[in-house]
């Protein structure tokens, strides 16, 4: 009989092989180092119950299916965690579709009860991107990678500013100088940047 260590080297090597996934981007879905990933396919350690568990429910299989040799419902398996990614990603396009629904709409009823002239009506589609923006980086944090997030909290930031540029633009408060609330950016994106770089990598 296979012992249990080999079972969850092999069972971990596949899933992410199948998966089309290296050591390192596996390690840092998981926040451990690659030379951790390295040793649990090489059978040379176990990662705990928890992080067995991490593992599983990435790959969209069973804690049970980790430590099994066989594995009768693999393919099931796999199509539901496929459904799951699609269904996510599904339900994020529809809540960012629908801030710009409201957008719209309040756009709409804005410039009818009080008049096209009104240029309050445009704030909405101004604020619709950083709002809409904001969803996508709690949905992601929620069902995605969180890697992701830097680049979205980039985005956030720039739309916010632009936004507030706009904002300024639309009541002819605008001049050449305020432009430089853009400034603001680059110190944010230094910091952003230098954030996605302080993760913290556990070895066991």
């Amino acid at each position: 009989m296979t012992d249990l260590k080999t079972i969850i080297a092999k069972n971990i090597s596949d899933l992410r092989r199948e998966n089309g996934l290296t050591q390192f981007e596996l390690a840092e879905k998981l926040n451990y180092s690659d030379k951790s990933v390295s040793k649990w396919e090489r059978a040379e350690a176990i990662p705990d119950v928890a992080v067995l568990k991490e593992i599983s429910d990435l790959f969209g299989v069973s804690l049970d299916y980790m430590v099994e040799e066989e594995h009768k419902q693999k393919t099931l398996d796999k199509i539901s965690a496929f459904k799951r990614t699609h269904n996510h990603a599904f339900i994020t396009g529809i809540c960012i579709l629908a801030v710009w629904l409201i957008a719209l709409a309040g756009f709409v009823i804005t410039d009818i009860v009080a008049g096209s002239g009104l240029k309050l009506t445009w704030l909405s589609f101004f604020y619709a991107a950083p709002l809409s923006i904001t969803l996508w980086l709690v949905l992601n944090s929620v069902w995605f990678n969180k890697r992701r997030n830097y680049l979205i909290i980039s985005l956030l930031m720039w739309s916010v500013l632009a936004a507030v540029v706009a904002s300024f633009m639309l009541f002819d408060v605008y001049d050449f100088n305020m432009l430089k609330i853009f400034v603001l950016g680059i110190p944010g994106q230094i910091i952003i940047i230098l954030w996605s770089r302080l993760t913290y990598k556990k070895e066991k």
